[in-house]
């Protein structure tokens, strides 16, 4: 076997054993992600065996009076003071294999919705996060870019 051939299999081993590396673990999505607008970032941590999110990051963080902002669209009257940075926006994500969560809740501040939500990782650095009513057919996906691994 010539040299050349021997670097092609030992790069393409390295190269497959990096990629199943973070395909097959279930805690490769843990980190701090940029939503696809770039207005916030949110950090995906564990409780238990579930997936949680919060925000940790915020483009705008103060509203107009210069004070932090708050979840002003919330239905319910009495959550509409509490502060974004640091809200759990994401919640109950269980692991199903193939780089998807699921089961999860999404809450998306700027409606006031909260959504039936799964996730999936495209690659190390890019998450698909799909907000849904009823049938995942029926939603919008976002497109996360990591920026701090766990």
């Amino acid at each position: 076997m010539t040299a050349q051939r021997t670097s092609f299999w030992v790069v393409l081993l390295l190269l497959l054993t990096t990629m199943t590396a973070w395909a097959n673990n279930p805690d490769a999505v843990l980190g701090v992600w940029k939503n696809g607008e770039g207005t916030g970032m949110v950090q995906i941590y564990k409780k238990g065996d579930k997936y949680f999110g919060r925000v940790v990051w915020l483009k705008v963080p103060n509203d107009e009076a210069g004070k932090p902002r708050t979840d002003i669209s919330n239905p319910d009257e009495n959550l509409r003071s509490r502060p974004l940075k640091g809200l759990e926006n994401l919640r109950d994500f269980v692991y199903k294999g193939d780089n998807k969560w699921e089961e999860g809740r999404v809450y998306e501040p700027k409606s006031g919705n909260d959504y039936s939500c799964e996730m999936k990782l495209v690659d190390e650095n890019t998450l698909e996060v799909r907000g849904y009513i009823g049938v995942s057919m029926f939603g919008r996906t976002d497109v996360w870019k990591r920026q701090i691994k766990k």
